[in-house]
């Protein structure tokens, strides 16, 4: 159950041969997000279980089973702000149980990251879905 923005980062990577190239799109789309409030960047939001600075700000709008879920996310680390990029549009605007339902780690293989990133980043990047699942798991 992947967002209709998830899957155009599943065609682009598809259409992308290269490895390098994937990555250098990854470092794009972190460069396009907007930037996260410095005033959300607290222990509070910090991912543990990431090599880099990691902040996930949860944002749910409405109440009830209609309620959506989406996030402010941020790190010093570029790639590592492209992959928050890529959790955001897996999971962004989906409703609060439908978030808590995505299997991100399936989703997140079609792209081929599992194989690419270091085992750092990988590490890291379970730990921001676990943040994620955490956050939605009340649904």
């Amino acid at each position: 159950m992947a967002t209709a923005r998830f899957e155009e980062i599943a065609e682009t990577f598809e259409f992308l041969d290269d490895w390098e190239d994937r990555y250098r799109h990854v470092i794009e789309l972190g460069r396009a997000m907007p930037p996260m409030d410095a005033a959300l960047k607290s222990p509070a939001t910090k991912v543990e279980g990431c090599a880099s600075q990691v902040w996930i700000h949860p944002v749910v709008e409405g109440e009830g089973p209609e309620a959506r879920f989406d996030f402010a996310g941020d790190s010093d680390a570029m790639i590592v702000r492209g992959l928050i990029a890529v959790l955001h549009a897996l999971y962004s605007g989906l409703k609060l149980r439908e978030a808590a339902q995505v299997d991100a780690i399936a989703e997140l293989a079609r792209l081929g990251l599992d194989e690419h990133l270091s085992s750092q980043r990988s590490n890291g990047l379970r730990a921001m879905v676990g943040r994620i699942r955490a956050l939605t798991s009340g649904a």
